[in-house]
């Protein structure tokens, strides 16, 4: 199917590996024009080589809101526009209640909440503009089910995923969709770290009896940003093999 990508703007956050960087393939094999960022120079130029179809790599740390919006910023410039987003950043620490420092909080929304909002106070009026935008948000399945030693994650993230929805329902008018995706378990080198390369533990709590594939997660993500996607706004979407045991 084409997904009507085809020379589309794209910008992927935080995309030198796992999520975003299978998010930025998926959107380039579709034939958008990507620019990804990470922090580190060797690392973020390896990751746009791999993803090819002229790929472009910008060192940008969105840790905090004004990481966001000039990295929104630079990919702007550098592609004279910008039609797509995939907002996305590193998780904070573990911790639980008790552990977690008041202090930390701070820091945590920073990372996974005022970056998303740093890059939609830059893209989202341009979308509006043109008439035709996708904001699409990588979170976590954590919003839905908090987990237990997670507390900055579930905090901060929950709060994005309110954010979206409220921006979702007021620009929706103007041709422009604000989604959210809620990863569960994915084979990405972290996890693969995290396991030793034996994820055969992790598969035992999903439904499905596997661990998710990158790819096929990008493939959602390339999915939401596609014409045929211009009626889903506000969602919401766990993409986690049945680990969620919730209706809603």
């Amino acid at each position: 199917m084409d997904l009507g990508l085809t020379g589309r703007r794209a910008a992927v956050a935080a995309a030198s590996a796992g999520l975003g960087y299978a998010s930025a393939k998926s959107l380039a094999d579709e034939g958008a024009l990507v620019v990804i960022c990470g922090r580190d120079r060797g690392r973020i130029d390896d990751a746009a080589q791999r993803i090819g179809h002229g790929c472009v790599a910008i060192v940008q740390d969105v840790r905090d809101a004004a990481g966001g919006a000039a990295f929104i910023a630079s990919a702007t410039e550098a592609l004279g526009g910008l039609d797509v987003v995939v907002a996305n950043a590193g998780g904070p620490p573990a911790g639980n209640f008790e552990s977690t420092p008041v202090d930390a909080y701070d820091t945590a929304l920073d990372l996974s909440l005022m970056s998303v909002i740093g890059m939609a106070k830059v893209a989202v009026p341009a979308m509006q503009e043109q008439g035709w935008g996708r904001f699409v948000a990588i979170t976590s399945l954590s919003v839905r089910q908090p987990m237990a030693t997670l507390i900055l994650s579930n905090t901060a993230r929950a709060g994005v995923t309110g954010f979206l929805k409220t921006v979702a329902r007021e620009v929706a008018k103007d041709g422009v969709t604000v989604n959210s995706v809620q990863p569960g378990l994915h084979a990405t080198d972290r996890l693969l770290s995290l396991y030793g390369g034996a994820t055969d533990g992790a598969a035992m709590g999903i439904p499905a009896g596997f661990i998710g594939d990158p790819a096929d997660f990008g493939a959602v993500v390339a999915f939401l940003c596609s014409h045929q996607a211009r009626f889903i706004t506000g969602l919401q979407l766990h993409v986690d093999g049945g680990s969620y045991g919730g209706l809603q």
